[in-house]
C-alpha cells in the first residue's frame, strides 16, 4: 500500500477558511472518447452531508477523485475552504476514504492508525490522543488491540473511516463505504456519518442507495451518466418534480362522502375511496393531514389508521432518468 503523507496545513489556514468548505464548478473528465464527469458543480458547507448519488459507473469515483486532487480535470475547478485543491497545502484539509480498505492486516487498528497518523505528521501524545478519538468515533475502542485481519468487513470499513479522520479534516470525503457489508454493520457506519455532520463536519458521501442518501444526506446530487441532473434537499427534488405524497385512510362510514371531503382540502390533488379506504395524494401528507381528520370528522366517517407515504428519492430517480437506479 502507497500512502503519501499531505503537509502540513500552514498557520492560519484553517481558520482563515470562510464560505463553502468545499466548491466545485465545471468539472469536466473524459478518458478517451468517454467522457466520465461533464460539467458537474456542487458545493458543500460545514456540517453538511452532501450525497451524491447514482449508479455504478455514473461518475461519482471519478468527480470525487478531482474533488480530492487524486486526478486533475480536464475542465473545472475545485476550491476547499476557499484555496484551490491545486495547493498542496490544502489537501491537508481533506479526508478521503476510497472504496478500497487501505489497511495492514496483520497489524492491530491502533497500530494501523498510529503508522497512518505519522504519516501525517502527528507525534508523541498528540498522536496517541487522536488515535484514541477516532477509535471512540468509530466504535472500536474496544477492538484496538485486535489485528485488522480478524476484523468482520463493517469494522475494517469502521477503522477505514477512522484513518482518513486521524488529522481532523475540514472535509470527509467518503466513497461507497458501506459496499459488501452486512446490515447491522451499514447502520453502524451510517449513525457514525451522522454524527459527524452533525459535528459541523463537512461530508461528500458517494453511494448508489437510494436509502443511505433518503437518511443521512441533507443534500443530494443525482449523477447520471457523468452529469448532475438534480440537486437539492429531498423535499425540494421533490416539489421541484412535482411528485406528491400518498395519504392511506382505513375508516367506516360513507367512504364516496369521506372522499368528496378530503377533495376540499387544500393542497389535496385527488382522493379515491377504494376497500374500505380512501386513498389521498397531496403535495405534503404530513402538513395537509390534520386538515384530513377534520374533514372526515365533518362527513361522518371514523377513522381507524392512518399511513403516511412520503415521495422519495427512488421516485425522483424514476422521473428523471426514466429508470429505476441501475447497480
Amino acid at each position: 500500500m502507497n500512502v503519501r503523507a499531505p503537509p502540513a496545513d500552514p498557520e492560519g489556514l484553517r481558520a482563515a477558511a470562510t464560505g463553502h468548505v468545499l466548491s466545485c464548478t465545471g468539472l469536466t473528465k473524459s478518458f478517451g472518447r468517454r467522457r466520465a464527469v461533464d460539467l458537474v458543480g456542487l458545493h458543500v458547507d460545514a456540517g453538511q452531508i452532501y450525497g451524491l448519488l447514482g449508479p455504478n459507473g455514473a461518475g461519482k469515483t471519478t468527480t470525487i477523485k478531482m474533488v480530492c486532487g487524486l486526478l486533475d480535470p480536464d475542465e473545472g475547478t475545485v476550491a476547499v475552504a476557499g484555496r484551490d485543491i491545486r495547493d498542496l497545502a490544502v489537501r491537508a484539509l481533506i479526508g478521503y476514504v476510497p472504496q478500497e480498505v487501505a489497511l495492514y492486516p496483520d497489524l492491530t487498528a491502533r497500530e494501523n492508525l498510529a503508522f497512518l497518523g505519522r504519516l501525517y505528521r502527528l507525534r508523541g501524545r498528540v498522536l496517541g490522543e487522536r488515535v484514541d478519538e477516532v477509535l471512540e468515533v468509530t466504535g472500536l475502542s474496544d477492538r484496538a488491540r485486535e489485528r485488522v485481519e480478524a476484523f468482520s468487513g463493517g469494522m475494517r470499513r469502521r477503522l477505514n473511516i477512522a484513518a482518513g479522520l486521524l488529522h481532523h479534516p475540514r472535509l470527509l470525503v467518503l466513497d461507497e463505504p458501506t459496499v459488501g457489508v452486512d446490515p447491522q454493520s451499514r447502520h453502524a457506519i451510517l449513525e457514525r456519518v451522522r454524527s459527524l455532520g452533525a459535528g459541523g463536519m463537512a461530508v461528500l458521501y458517494t453511494t448508489h442507495y437510494m436509502e443511505e442518501a433518503d437518511r443521512v444526506c441533507d443534500r443530494v446530487g443525482i449523477l447520471d451518466h457523468g452529469r448532475l441532473i438534480a440537486e437539492g434537499t429531498k423535499r425540494e427534488l421533490v416539489a421541484r418534480l412535482g411528485e406528491k405524497d400518498r395519504i392511506d385512510l382505513v375508516a367506516s362510514g360513507d367512504m364516496e362522502a369521506l372522499a368528496a371531503a378530503c377533495r376540499s382540502v387544500p393542497d389535496v390533488a385527488t382522493a379515491a375511496a377504494v376497500d374500505g379506504r380512501v386513498n389521498v395524494v397531496a403535495g405534503d401528507g404530513r402538513r395537509v393531514l390534520p386538515a384530513l381528520l377534520e374533514a372526515a370528522e365533518r362527513s361522518g366517517a371514523a377513522v381507524h389508521s392512518v399511513e403516511v407515504v412520503e415521495a422519495d428519492l427512488e421516485s425522483v430517480f424514476l422521473h428523471l432518468t426514466g429508470t429505476a437506479l441501475r447497480e
